[in-house]
């Protein structure tokens, strides 16, 4: 029962701010490994096993703003509930590949994640909602400080930590945001924007991270640069960045508006309207309409509705829409849930008024 309500749990990140429409998480990750052990990657599974056991029993005594840990083992979870990690970003794809003995810590609210045995021993993770970098990164810091007061980790004074892929040797970060660029994907600048920042030190990555899809006209930007820059440098570069990015996506915005405000708010209240009424939805399709659909609300053109883009996202996806349901679905019949999911939500309006973007 522990387990189901860990994992049916509305994560933190998915609370909606008003600090931007545009940026919806931001997320730090620390890339870290045992002293003289051998990477994940060559480990024999009798040692593998004993990592797990040792990082365990240290994160069970680890709290998080005076909560206590929960630690799941990747072994004793069915491959849906290791979905319904994925689809809420507590977990990697990497960590389920990688089979074998595999686990993650949780705060009772999400908001802070250890993954264990996946590229690197560790992997801490604090993800919050919002354009919230600085602050990510603080509680980051804060769960580092106190694993590293148990646990000795891989480091020499002139790299920095030491990493499994070479790119995270330094100070092992990866900090990141989760962007929704609608209006730049419609008047197809979204490419040339983007594509700028390789030149600046950063990745441009799918929803799900790097091989994914940037479903929705949603995009990860984080740092590409471990070594040789502080922690503070790397979040104070992205939010500088991204600060231009959010200005970009809203000037993309406004210039919709006003060259065609007709066209534009006969798209949104399409897609409000399919999302009302379809009977069949698939993952792609919904999702699609779901950005479109959260432009609408954030520009004030649509009534907002009681669940926010985040949840809906994330309960639209396969596993946890079955999850939540408590039963295996073939994909006709998570298309036909799905659709229900849409409809019931799309019938609760908010009282609270939309936002003035344009």
């Amino acid at each position: 029962m522990e387990r189901k309500n860990i994992l049916l749990k509305h994560s933190f990140w998915m609370n909606e701010t008003e600090n931007t429409p545009v940026v919806l998480s931001s997320r730090v990750r620390l890339a870290r490994n045992l002293d003289s052990l051998p990477f994940p990657h060559i480990l024999a599974a009798e040692e593998a096993h004993k990592i797990e056991e040792n990082i365990a029993g240290v994160l069970q005594h680890i709290e998080v703003e005076n909560e206590k840990l929960s630690y799941l083992s990747l072994a004793e979870l069915s491959i849906i509930e290791q979905q319904v990690l994925l689809e809420k970003h507590l977990i990697s794809p990497g960590l389920i590949k990688a089979g074998g003995s595999q686990g993650v810590a949780l705060a009772q609210d999400h908001r802070c994640a250890v993954m264990v045995n996946e590229e690197d021993h560790l992997r801490l993770q604090v993800l919050l909602p919002g354009n919230r970098l600085a602050v990510t990164y603080s509680l980051a810091n804060a769960l580092d400080d106190a694993l590293e007061d148990k646990l000795d980790f891989a480091y020499k004074e002139a790299l920095g930590y030491l990493t499994a892929c070479p790119t995270n040797v330094g100070t092992g970060m990866r900090a990141s945001v989760m962007i929704h660029l609608p209006a730049l994907a419609l008047s197809n600048q979204v490419q040339q924007v983007l594509g700028t920042l390789t030149h600046l030190g950063l990745a441009v990555r799918g929803i799900y991270g790097e091989g994914s899809q940037a479903y929705g006209h949603i995009y990860q930007v984080s740092n590409q640069i471990t070594l040789g820059k502080s922690e503070e440098d790397i979040v104070v570069h992205l939010e500088a960045v991204t600060s231009q990015i959010v200005e970009r996506e809203l000037q993309a915005r406004e210039a919709l508006f006003k060259q065609a405000q007709l066209s534009l708010e006969d798209k949104v209240w399409r897609a409000r309207g399919t999302l009302q009424n379809a009977r069949l939805l698939t993952s792609e399709d919904a999702i699609h309409l779901l950005s479109i659909d959260k432009m609408g609300i954030d520009m004030g053109i649509l009534p907002p509705v009681i669940q926010k883009f985040t949840a809906l996202l994330v309960n639209s996806h396969p596993g946890s829409l079955q999850y939540n349901l408590d039963r295996e679905l073939n994909p006709g019949q998570r298309d036909e849930q799905r659709a229900r999911l849409f409809r019931e939500a799309m019938s609760q309006r908010s009282t609270e008024n939309t936002a003035d973007q344009v």
